[in-house]
Parts: C-alpha cells; sequence; structure tokens
C-alpha cells in the first residue's frame, strides 16, 4: 500500500465516524429560546449561536454540531427536551 493510500484510507475512515446535529426550523421557538438552548447543549459561543439560528430561520436547517454520535446524542436530547427539532445524521 503506497503512502498516498494510507492517508486516503485514515481521511476516509475518519469522515466516516463523524455525525451531525442538524436543527429545523420550526414556527414555535423564539431566536431568544434557540439561542439560549444552543449555548447550553452545543457548547456554542452566543455569537454561534445567533448565526446558527439566523441559518435556521432562512434555510430551514443548519448543522449546529459535529463529532462523534456518543457525544452527539445526549446533546441532541437537550435540544429535543427544549422543544427544538434536532437529529443526529
Amino acid at each position: 500500500m503506497s503512502t498516498q493510500e494510507e492517508v486516503l484510507e485514515k481521511v476516509e475512515t475518519k469522515v466516516d465516524k463523524e455525525n451531525e446535529i442538524v436543527l429545523f426550523n420550526d414556527d414555535y421557538n423564539t431566536f431568544d429560546h434557540v439561542i439560549e438552548t444552543l449555548i447550553y447543549a452545543c457548547d456554542h459561543t452566543p455569537e454561534q449561536a445567533e448565526q446558527c439560528s439566523i441559518l435556521v430561520h432562512y434555510k430551514g436547517k443548519c448543522t449546529v454540531k459535529t463529532g462523534a454520535f456518543e457525544d452527539l446524542r445526549p446533546r441532541c436530547s437537550k435540544l429535543l427536551d427544549a422543544g427544538l427539532s434536532a437529529e443526529i445524521v
């Protein structure tokens, strides 16, 4: 196996392990609630949370956190418990 093939294999393996929490727009939650929840559940800075809430509002959805499934699962549960629509993909 060449060095290039080994590097490519490592990159593909790392990409396969990355999951995403996708937050979806709804007609119920306020910007303030979404921002506060993203800060709490996803460890966002206020600026990150505000930008994500704007993207969700205008685009319909936004990836708010990436990482290992084990890390994302409790974070997604916090979002859902707060009344937001989210899923891990």
